[in-house]
């Protein structure tokens, strides 16, 4: 079994305030041995002299989707499917590079996908995946033109399309029977959507998702196989109805209000915002194929994200990290620290990407820290994340060396 020791490191423990100088690390396989600010001896060991650098533990992203190769969207679920993969596979691997050993992505990417990263077939996160979100006629996953034909027209389940991050399902029976088919097909957690959305054509950002016996199928469906719902929602309506039955996290949460808020603290809900979403979706949307319909509606959420973030605080809602980009603005992932240190500490934003990230994925003890027993998930950082974020920005230029489950992926120390 390999052994690497890393040795005079800086610990970033999310749950400290503060770096701890003078550690040593050992990594077994692919968890961690041992830390130690005694130094540790392991004579078999490879090692690696940190020399006061900051190590800490890989990156998690709750929203972050593998095949969202372009920003229009509804153009490319008729894409090839061999195009969309070969595209995805840079994305991944940029994703990585930037210190993000974890995603759970929010849909389009399958169980295949997931697959070829743990054999080795393609460089990238760990991935926890929803397979397709499910939508309702019209809704936010719904891509079709208003001067498209209704299903039967549609491909069968056997065409299914990689770059469809979403598939059309209304009522009760066909949601139960939607999810129990993505979750035999490998997803690790459902998505629905719960309010409009930006990236799609026909459906107001205002427009409230799936009914409440719709949502609760879908989640008593998901509890049964011991998983949970993420939901897709903007406005306090939604996220509202989404709570009370049952869903787990909301994913963005812009227009949330104070009640709201309130009420997820209370029932134990999580929150995603995807600030940096809507940045890029603004600044080069429109350049890059995103439509005029989704385009004006940008403006309306991006608005309220950084509203969110202070009522989502003082409600004491758990707010995990998420990013949310399509196609070229993959790059921007890592600017959603910046832009959440506006209102957040950088204690309270490491949190969100690292234990709050583990906690909502039902993974505390393997993800989120470096401790004996969790997967050896390490970053080498040039820097002080608690005291200024910018050495997590960009593409990994001040992250020289990143491990995923005891495999160094990238090694630029010297």
């Amino acid at each position: 079994m390999d052994r690497i020791l890393f040795k005079n490191g800086a610990l970033l423990d999310p749950l400290q305030q503060a770096l701890q100088p003078g550690h040593d690390l050992l990594v077994e396989g692919d968890t961690i041995k041992a830390v130690s600010q005694q130094p540790i001896d392991a004579p078999d060991a490879q090692v690696i002299d940190l020399k006061g650098k900051t190590i800490m533990p890989g990156l998690i992203d709750l929203h972050a989707h593998m095949v969202a190769t372009q920003f229009d969207l509804p153009s490319q679920v008729s894409m090839p499917n061999v195009f969309v993969t070969l595209k995805a596979l840079p994305i991944m691997r940029g994703i990585l590079r930037r210190g993000f050993t974890t995603v759970r992505d929010a849909g389009g990417a399958g169980f295949a996908l997931k697959q070829s990263v743990e054999m080795g077939l393609a460089q990238g996160p760990r991935l926890f995946v929803a397979g397709r979100a499910l939508s309702q006629t019209g809704g936010h996953g719904d891509g079709r033109a208003r001067t498209d034909f209704m299903p039967g027209d549609a491909p069968c389940n056997c065409c299914v399309r990689v770059g469809a991050l979403s598939r059309v399902v209304d009522g009760v029976d066909a949601l139960r029977r939607a999810v129990r088919e993505e979750l035999q097909m490998g997803a690790d957690q459902i998505k629905i959507m719960a309010s409009g959305g930006v990236a799609s054509p026909t459906d107001p950002v205002g427009a409230l998702g799936y009914s409440e016996d719709e949502i609760r199928a879908v989640v008593a469906e998901a509890e049964a196989r011991g998983t949970y719902v993420m939901a897709h929602a903007y406005t306090a309506e939604s996220i509202q109805r989404a709570v009370r039955c049952g869903v787990r996290t909301i994913e963005h949460g812009n227009l949330i209000d104070a009640p709201t808020a309130a009420l997820m603290a209370e029932c134990g809900a999580y929150v995603v915002p995807t600030l940096v979403a809507y940045e890029a979706l603004h600044i080069e949307g429109v350049r890059f194929g995103l439509s005029a319909e989704s385009a004006a509606k940008i403006d309306i959420v991006r608005e309220g994200g950084l509203k969110s973030l202070e009522l989502f605080k003082r409600a004491g809602v758990k707010m995990g990290f998420g990013s949310d980009l399509l196609g070229p603005g993959h790059r921007m992932q890592s600017d959603e620290f910046a832009i959440r240190a506006q209102v957040l500490s950088p204690a309270e934003i490491i949190g969100s990407a690292t234990t709050i990230g583990a906690e909502i994925l039902g993974m505390t003890g393997k993800l989120g820290r470096l401790a004996p027993g969790t997967y050896a998930d390490v970053l080498v950082v040039d820097g002080d994340p608690f005291r200024d974020l910018s050495c997590l920005a960009g593409q990994g230029e001040h992250i020289p060396l990143v491990m995923k489950g005891g495999r160094v992926e990238f090694n630029e120390l010297h």
